[in-house]
């Protein structure tokens, strides 16, 4: 079985090595995780030991988890039987379809009566609670909670779907794009040519042949060696890519994007947010809320030479762009708007690239907000959108 896993993990373009495999093998032998009867071991125990002795550098930890979940999805359950069947499995079958009339008649609350009502509920519920329209449970139509439906609320714990909730209560894992994905087609690289500026800057290593010929005709034939510096691409990029959420839609596409721009542009800075940019952004999501960046020290570490580029599908709650505390991870205490405004004041050259199909744009009252504070540099994640966001950063 654990060939196979191997090979799985191969697949999933992880540089796992045989040596390495061998390693996990010995491990295993060696009863390194668990107690002394090799059979007790948890699949949790397999996963850090197996982790710790094939993954050799963390930016590879997500494609692991993935490759680790899919290989193995469902065996702990089989070797199990004791166990009890998932809440998770029992609680979709309780999820109720409901009407469109049915949605239309559950009225949204504003911002200041959503916070106190939350405020009321978690002071007055006692225990957990299973559909209705009140308290802070699962399934049905109350505005707190997750897994039912309602036009605006807060989801707390779970996994969302209906993308209504203006603030999360839950710690969500997100993972760095990845900057070594294969690209399936050259077009991305080919619209992002447009804004090369190229120049000759460092140490003499290119034969300089025009001038080496006319140097050395000169010089009666006796050879004259020029030399120049290698040309290389000038043009400075500050790449804000958003992450998580409704992100997660679009991770193959940004990563295609993503690798684009480091193979095309020298000079080249990039950071996270996750929905709208507020008072910091970070560069490892693993870390984002150790290794925090400070916008502010963003904006006066890099001049007006670089162009800024945004990469987010500008889907959310426009509270999160237009409240102070409107953020679903943390209570912001300046409007993300605020912020959007500083970094396009601060470097004047600037687009924002939305994945989201253009057709849609109009539903997205977030989208439309986000195009005005953008002045309508609002391009799609196309080769003609690249192409034209390229063409406005070149002027």
């Amino acid at each position: 079985m654990l060939i196979d896993f191997f090979y799985a993990l191969r697949a999933a373009k992880l540089p796992v090595s045989v040596k390495e495999f061998l390693t996990l093998l010995e491990a295993l032998q060696a009863n390194v995780v668990g107690p002394r009867q090799p059979d007790a071991c948890t699949m949790d125990d397999f996963y850090y030991l197996a982790r710790t002795a094939l993954v050799k550098d963390e930016k590879h930890f997500d494609k692991f988890d993935r490759a680790f979940a899919a290989y193995f999805k469902g065996v702990e359950m089989l070797t199990d039987f004791s166990k009890e069947i998932p809440a998770d499995w029992l609680r979709k079958m309780l999820e109720r379809e409901l009407t469109p009339e049915q949605k239309a008649a559950i009225e949204k609350m504003g911002w200041d009566e959503l916070m106190e009502t939350l405020r009321k509920r978690l002071e007055e519920q006692k225990g957990r609670h299973e559909g209705g329209n009140k308290w802070i449970g699962t399934g049905g139509t109350s505005p707190f909670g997750h897994g039912g439906y309602n036009p605006q609320g807060v989801r707390i714990g779970g996994k969302g779907g209906n993308r209504s909730a203006v603030k999360v209560w839950d710690q969500r894992a997100y993972r760095d794009y990845d900057d070594q994905q294969e690209l399936g087609t050259r077009n991305i690289k080919v619209a992002l040519r447009r804004l090369r500026r190229f120049a000759r800057t460092g140490s003499e290593l290119e034969l300089d042949l025009p001038d080496t010929i006319k140097s050395t005709a000169a010089n009666a034939g006796w050879l004259d060696i020029r030399m120049v510096p290698e040309r290389h691409n000038a043009v400075k990029v500050l790449l804000l890519m958003d992450v998580g959420g409704t992100m997660d839609e679009h991770i193959q596409r940004v990563e295609e994007l993503f690798s684009a721009v480091k193979a095309e542009m020298k000079h080249l800075e990039f950071y996270y947010f996750h929905n709208c940019v507020y008072d910091f952004m970070w560069k490892n999501n693993r870390r984002r809320f150790a290794e925090k960046f400070p916008t502010w020290d963003i904006i006066r570490k890099y001049n007006k030479d670089y162009k800024l580029i945004f990469v987010g599908d500008a889907t959310m709650s426009p509270y999160e762009i237009l409240q102070p505390g409107g953020s679903v991870e943390y209570n912001n205490e300046e409007p993300g708007a605020e912020w959007l405004q500083r970094l396009t004041h601060a470097f004047p050259k600037f687009v924002w690239i939305n994945p989201e199909p253009q057709g849609v744009w109009q539903y997205r009252q977030s989208i439309a907000i986000i195009q005005q504070l953008m002045g309508q540099r609002m391009f799609p994640l196309t080769l003609k959108g690249l192409e034209d966001a390229m063409r406005m950063l070149s002027k």
